[in-house]
């Protein structure tokens, strides 16, 4: 039960700071408006920093079922504790927004555009072509699960491995540097939580001026993250 609750609150935490900042970029009547780019892929770094530092010791800092299905796929996590780690990401990514939604009440409530209320929730492509970005999020999803593999330190013979708090720092990184040279297409969601959860939020809450959850393309960010962490763990089983 301790696993299970470290993944939730260090995706609530995840969430909260990272879709906190694109709230802070895109809501009407913010003083963040001039964030750009460089502030989203920065400050979803130190979102992941902070998420993964609150839950390493407790969980292994998965806060992604990409990376839980990855780990599992390569034998290096307990395939009875994947079912509970993921819906505990998904709560926790609900709740994360939840606390966006409540610190921007007003904002959100001066806010007329539905595509820019969605994007504090949930991601949206810069060009709509579902295989492609579908092929966006694998790449960036590979790309994020390989360098786990690596950087938790994962070698022949080693039944698990995790994310341990020292690990935070390099994962921000890596994170930062996959919002900066892939995020454009799709918005990385690179995290089937981050996305699902906070879409499944929008479609509840009783937001003003929210228009659709978009659940057209809701798949998008759901399979390409784990087709990703799938070919990510075979590569790295390949090396190994």
């Amino acid at each position: 039960m301790t696993a299970y609750l470290f993944e939730f609150i260090g995706t609530a935490m995840l969430i909260l700071i990272g879709n906190g900042i694109v709230a802070n970029l895109v809501l009407k009547e913010t003083k963040g408006a001039d964030l750009g780019w460089v502030g989203i892929s920065m400050g979803w770094g130190m979102a992941v920093f902070i998420g993964v530092f609150i839950s390493a010791d407790g969980s292994g800092a998965h806060i992604n079922p990409a990376v839980t299905f990855g780990l599992s796929i390569a034998g290096k996590f307990s395939w009875d504790l994947v079912p509970g780690y993921i819906i505990c990401q998904i709560l926790g990514a609900m709740m994360g927004n939840l606390l966006v939604w409540l610190t921007y009440k007003k904002q959100y409530e001066s806010t007329q555009d539905t595509d820019a209320i969605l994007a504090t929730f949930s991601t949206s492509p810069a060009i709509r072509s579902p295989f492609w970005n579908m092929v966006t999020e694998i790449i960036g999803t590979f790309a994020l699960v390989f360098g786990v593999f690596f950087i938790a330190g994962g070698s022949v013979g080693e039944e698990t491995i995790s994310l341990g708090s020292i690990d935070a720092l390099p994962v921000a990184l890596l994170v930062i540097g996959i919002g900066f040279g892939l995020g454009g297409p799709t918005g990385y969601a690179i995290n089937p939580a981050r996305d699902f959860g906070p879409r499944l939020l929008h479609a509840i809450l009783p937001i003003k001026n929210k228009g659709k959850s978009d659940w057209r393309y809701a798949w998008v960010p759901i399979v390409g993250p784990f087709i990703g962490a799938v070919i990510a763990a075979m590569a790295f089983m390949a090396l190994h």
